[in-house]
């Protein structure tokens, strides 16, 4: 695999930002590394990151070039800061550079297949959270979609009663909005969502403080029939799950056989 650090000028952002990109190598190189080099453009998974964390987490955090070297699978990790993949209030349109320039950005840069079965979402916590709402809401252009441990019910979150969201980062992105019902309500947008779902995965640790969230949005996409994998497994919100559990999503994704 080829690991690029990209920084870049977004003009959603109107500012620098970065993005960690795993390209296929064109020939199986590396003692102890599988290739699988491609004749077509690779499909791409495009891998989101939580709260507290930058592009470069899942690099550091787990061994996802290693993992997704075999695949011949390309993965983009973008930088979207505290933004819950979303447009700000009081800050910058992380959800406009998300859906509408990154996706055009890396496929100026970078040689990737611009099909809808070879593209995927996934992330963690925060990032599960934009992964899925990314899927629901533009349902054609994902083949799949993957939340780990993820913040699937935000509405429920700005009054809970033992893990609100932070009131600092709510203020910054919602401030003077309604979420519940709306497009930044994923529990309401799997309720409306028309049949061509993509698949979806929602594993969570049963430890974890999220896990309610995680079996309401379940229990909505049951009741809805949506295409859904459920992992409801011991866990808590760490590292150690998230770095076995992604090679579990990694399993499941519908990947197409490249030439």
């Amino acid at each position: 695999m080829a690991r690029i650090r990209c920084d870049f000028f977004s003009e959603a952002l109107g500012m620098g930002t970065s993005m960690t990109v795993l390209l296929p190598e064109p020939a199986s190189v590396g003692i102890g590394v599988a290739g699988r080099p491609t004749a077509d453009d690779p499909p791409v998974l495009y891998l989101l990151h939580g709260l507290s964390d930058d592009d470069t987490i899942w690099t550091r955090r787990t061994s996802i070039e290693r993992y997704v070297a075999p695949l011949g699978l390309a993965v983009v990790m973008p930088m979207a800061g505290r933004s819950f993949y979303s447009d700000e209030t009081h800050g910058n349109r992380y959800w406009t550079f998300l859906t509408e320039e990154l996706p055009e950005v890396c496929r100026s840069f970078f040689r990737l297949s611009p099909r809808r079965e070879d593209t995927f979402v996934a992330g963690l916590s925060m990032g599960g959270y934009g992964a899925v709402k990314w899927a629901l809401r533009q349902p054609d252009r994902f083949a799949a979609a993957a939340s780990l441990s993820g913040a699937l019910d935000v509405a429920r979150r700005r009054d809970h009663p033992t893990n609100p969201i932070n009131p600092a980062v709510w203020h910054t992105i919602w401030d003077g909005r309604e979420v519940p019902g709306t497009d930044d309500d994923t529990v309401a947008l799997l309720e409306r969502a028309g049949d061509d779902l993509p698949s979806l995965y929602v594993a969570c640790g049963t430890e974890d403080f999220l896990y309610e969230d995680n079996v309401r949005f379940v229990d909505t996409a049951r009741r809805r029939d949506a295409p859904v994998t459920v992992d409801f497994s011991p866990g808590d919100h760490d590292w150690a799950y998230w770095d076995a559990k992604i090679q579990d999503v990694l399993a499941w994704l519908p990947l197409r056989r490249h030439g």
